[in-house]
């Protein structure tokens, strides 16, 4: 005779299990709960709180501002609308002032990715004393902003500045670094370059110096050489880093303020030039809120070099994502190398 054990029904429980079941949760047990489910949003509030007070509040508060009639003294006034934002896209000095912040910003972004990436290599390749190396290029950026731009505002003195002086050694005369507009541009690019490249260079490094190292000696065997190698693997490897390099430098260069302000003090009163030849977008904006005392209107321009920036922002995104992955095709050296390196990891 075979007996039959059948599971209980589903609606039956246990007189133990309907117990626990009843039983009021502890003050403890409530808490733990709660802890497991809030404790993520916890940690990672404070990162929300902080941005939106240092970010979305003064964004918000600026438009707000620049919809209003905004004295310095006075204070709010009446309700223009975007009355303010065509004030501005009508003024020839604000162009002026976006073709110069475009023309410094290229003139330092472009060389300065550059060279901070080949300092970057040549830091990568096991010199003596490393850590002398590295703090050496990060020294020029410990330097202030302002002994920096006094410094080389001296250095292009056109009187008896240095630069001039050496340009003379060579037989060139005497250059116009503080009314010609490009040659301003120029020598405000080479301050801006002076003091990012070894700090752009050493987040460069950090990248680097996690790129197997596998790679390389495959790649070597195959015959690839040292740009080969460089363009090849150091770049596609390293392409998150590079991409936030290049976006960090397009905000700071797009923002500019220190180097131009301080460039030319004396002769120019702070505002760009006698001809507003180097005024960028910021100090334009400056000018507006502290000498024309017109909140309203410094803060339409502050909103549209916000829109700037982003437009720059999602094009260098772009265009260095395209670079850095040379469109998603490794060549044959590189793909090799990576199964060379993949096969001898496994054995």
């Amino acid at each position: 005779m075979t007996t039959t054990i059948r599971p209980p029904a589903s609606g039956t429980t246990s007189p133990q299990r309907r117990a626990a079941a009843s039983d009021p949760l502890t003050f403890r047990q409530r808490l733990s709960r709660f802890d497991v489910k809030a404790s993520p949003y916890f940690y990672v509030s404070p990162f929300f709180v902080l941005f939106a007070l240092v970010g979305l509040f003064p964004l918000g508060y600026t438009l707000v501002v620049s919809m209003h009639e905004w004295d310095l003294l006075k204070g709010q006034g009446a309700f223009v609308g975007f009355d303010n934002f065509v004030e501005i896209l009508g003024d020839s000095m604000f162009w002026n002032s976006i073709g110069n912040t475009i023309s410094i910003f290229l003139l330092s972004s472009i060389p300065q990715l550059v060279i901070a990436l080949v300092v970057a290599y040549l830091l990568d390749q096991g010199l003596r004393a490393p850590t002398f190396w590295r703090m050496s290029v990060l020294l020029p950026y410990i330097v202030t902003p302002v002994a920096v731009a006094i410094i080389f505002s001296s250095a292009f003195n056109e009187a008896d500045g240095l630069v001039n002086n050496l340009l003379n050694v060579f037989g060139i005369p005497d250059q116009q670094w503080k009314h010609d507009t490009f040659l301003s541009h120029i020598a405000i690019a080479t301050m801006v370059n002076f003091r990012w490249t070894g700090y752009n260079a050493l987040i460069l490094l950090a990248a680097m110096q996690s790129v197997p190292r596998d790679l390389y000696e495959s790649a070597a065997i195959d015959g690839a050489g040292a740009v080969r190698r460089f363009f090849s693997i150091t770049i596609p490897s390293i392409r998150p880093t590079l991409i936030f390099v290049i976006i960090t430098a397009t905000i700071g260069g797009l923002q500019i303020f220190a180097e131009p302000r301080l460039f030319d003090v004396s002769t120019a009163g702070g505002i760009g030039g006698s001809d507003r030849q180097f005024q960028t977008t910021v100090l334009f904006m400056w000018e507006l809120a502290f000498f024309r005392r017109d909140f309203g209107e410094a803060a339409a321009v502050a909103w549209l070099l916000f829109l700037l920036i982003v437009g720059f922002g999602l094009v260098n995104f772009l265009i260095s994502r395209r670079i850095a992955t040379g469109g998603d095709k490794p060549d044959r050296r590189t793909r090799r190398a990576r199964e060379r390196a993949t096969r001898g990891g496994a054995a």
